[in-house]
C-alpha cells in the first residue's frame, strides 16, 4: 500500500508529475503490457521516423508513440481505423502531465494473439537452448531411407516424391501420414517424430506442409511438437510453409527448408552430381595408388641392390668373424675371472687354516678336556685329583690334577 506520509503537503506541478511518473514506472504491469485497440490520429513523422497515434475502443482513448528504432521493425504499414495489438509500457510525459503508451511492437489484431503466443514460446525455448547451433546435427551425406511426416493427400508429399525420383531414386521414402492443420494435428506430428526416433527406420526425417496463414501453420508452433523435434534421435528437416514463413519447428530442427520441395533437395544428393563426385574420388585414389606403388617399387629396387641381398655370404662371413672375435674375448674374460676367483679362494683357505683348531694345536698348544668331556676354559672348571685329557695335534695325554694355581687380573697368584 502506498505510503503518503513522505509526500509534502504542497507540491509543484513538476513535482506532482514526476511523482506520478515514478509511480507508474514502478508498476510491473504497466511496464510490460499488451493493449488492443483501433488506430486513429495516425501521424508518421517522416523526418524522425517516429510514429504518433491514438489507441481507442468504444469507451476510451489514449495517446501512443513508437520511436523509429521500433517502427523500422514493423512488417506492415499502420493506418487509421486498423485494429491492432500493441506491446509497450505506460508512462507519464512530465512536461505535459499526460500519460501515454510507449510502443515497441505492433501486430494486426487478426493475428495478434497468435503472434504473442508465438513470441512467448520462442523466447522460452530459446532460453532453454533448443535453438542453439551447437546442438544441430549434420545431415547424412547419402541417406538411403527418408522419413516424411505430412498429409498423405497434400501437394507437399507429391512434390517430395517427384524430386526424390529425379534426384536420387535409390532412396526409400517412408511416409508417416499425419494431419498438418487443426487441433488434432500436433499429437499426430509428435507420434510420427517419436516413431522414427524409436525405430531408427529412417536416416533423416522431413516434417512439414505447404504454405498457409498463421492459423493454418499453427500446429508447427506447438510446444509439444517442438520438443519432439528436439528429442528425436534422427536428424530432422523442418519444411513448413513458403519461403517467408517461419515456425517454432523451424528454429528447433537440425535444418530448415523454405518449402517441402527444397527439403527433398537438401536431404537427397543429385545422382548425376554424386556420380561425378564418386568418379573424381576414384580418379584421385587411382593417382594416389599409382604414386604410392611407384614409391614402393623404387624402395624395393633400392633394397634389392644392397650387398646383403646380392651377396649374402659376405654378410655371413663378416658376422662369423665378429662372432669368433667375441668368443675369444669372452674366453679371455672368463679365464681372467676364474684366475681371480682361484686367488681369492686360496687366500680365504689360508685364513681358515690359520684359524682351524688343529692348526693351532700343531704349533705346540694343547686342548684340555674335563672328566665330563667338556673343554676346560678356566682353572675353576677342575679340582685337585680330577683326571683330565690333554689333546695334541697327534694324540691325547691322560693326566691327574695335582695342584691348581689361580692367577688374578694382575698376574699374581
Amino acid at each position: 500500500m502506498e505510503d503518503f506520509s513522505a509526500i509534502p503537503m504542497t507540491m509543484t506541478v513538476t513535482e506532482l508529475n514526476e511523482y506520478i511518473k515514478m509511480s507508474l514506472d514502478a508498476n510491473p504491469v504497466l511496464g510490460d503490457i499488451y493493449i488492443k485497440g483501433e488506430i486513429s490520429n495516425f501521424t508518421n513523422h517522416y523526418k524522425t521516423g517516429h510514429l504518433y497515434f491514438t489507441l481507442k475502443d468504444e469507451s476510451a482513448a489514449m495517446k501512443a508513440v513508437m520511436f523509429r528504432s521500433s517502427a523500422v521493425k514493423l512488417k506492415f504499414r499502420p493506418e487509421n481505423g486498423m485494429k491492432v495489438i500493441v506491446h509497450g509500457r505506460v508512462a507519464v510525459f512530465v512536461r505535459d502531465g499526460q500519460y501515454q503508451l510507449y510502443a515497441d511492437a505492433m501486430e494486426p489484431d487478426g493475428v495478434g494473439a497468435l503472434y504473442i503466443a508465438f513470441e512467448q514460446l520462442k523466447a522460452k525455448l530459446e532460453a532453454e537452448g533448443l535453438f542453439a547451433v551447437e546442438r544441430k546435427r549434420p545431415l547424412p551425406k547419402i541417406p538411403t531411407r527418408v522419413g516424411i511426416i505430412t498429409s498423405p493427400t497434400g501437394a507437399a508429399v507429391r512434390d517430395m516424391i517427384n524430386i526424390s525420383g529425379r534426384r536420387f531414386p535409390l532412396a526409400k521414402l517412408i511416409l508417416y501420414p499425419a494431419l498438418v492443420q487443426g487441433p488434432d494435428a500436433p499429437p499426430q506430428l509428435i507420434a510420427g517424430l517419436d516413431y522414427f526416433s524409436r525405430t531408427k527406420s529412417a536416416d533423416v526425417v522431413i516434417i512439414g506442409r505447404g504454405g498457409g496463414s498463421i492459423e493454418d501453420l499453427w500446429a508447427f508452433n506447438d510446444e509439444g511438437v517442438a520438443r519432439a523435434v528436439a528429442r528425436c534421435e534422427v536428424p530432422v528437416i523442418s519444411a513448413v510453409g513458403h519461403e517467408t514463413d517461419f515456425t517454432i519447428c523451424d528454429f528447433v530442427a537440425d535444418r530448415r527448408a523454405p518449402t517441402p520441395s527444397a527439403a527433398a533437395e537438401i536431404a537427397l544428393p543429385e545422382v548425376g552430381e554424386l556420380r561425378r563426385k564418386l568418379q573424381n574420388i576414384i580418379t584421385h585414389n587411382s593417382l594416389s595408388l599409382s604414386k604410392l606403388a611407384e614409391v614402393k617399387r623404387r624402395r624395393l629396387e633400392a633394397l634389392s641392390s644392397r650387398r646383403c641381398l646380392s651377396a649374402p655370404h659376405v654378410l655371413i662371413d663378416d658376422k662369423r668373424m665378429a662372432a669368433v672375435a667375441l668368443t675369444d674375448k669372452l674366453s679371455a674374460a672368463m679365464g681372467a675371472k676364474i684366475g681371480a676367483g682361484r686367488l681369492a679362494l686360496a687366500g680365504a683357505s689360508s685364513k681358515l687354516d690359520a684359524l682351524a683348531p688343529l692348526s693351532v694345536l700343531s704349533r705346540g698348544y694343547f686342548a684340555v678336556y674335563g672328566e665330563d668331556g667338556g673343554i676346560v676354559k678356566s682353572v675353576r672348571d677342575v679340582k685337585t685329583g680330577q683326571r683330565v685329557k690333554l689333546r695334541a695335534s697327534d694324540g691325547e695325554i691322560e693326566a691327574s690334577v695335582t695342584k691348581i694355581n689361580e692367577y688374578h687380573g694382575d698376574g699374581e697368584k
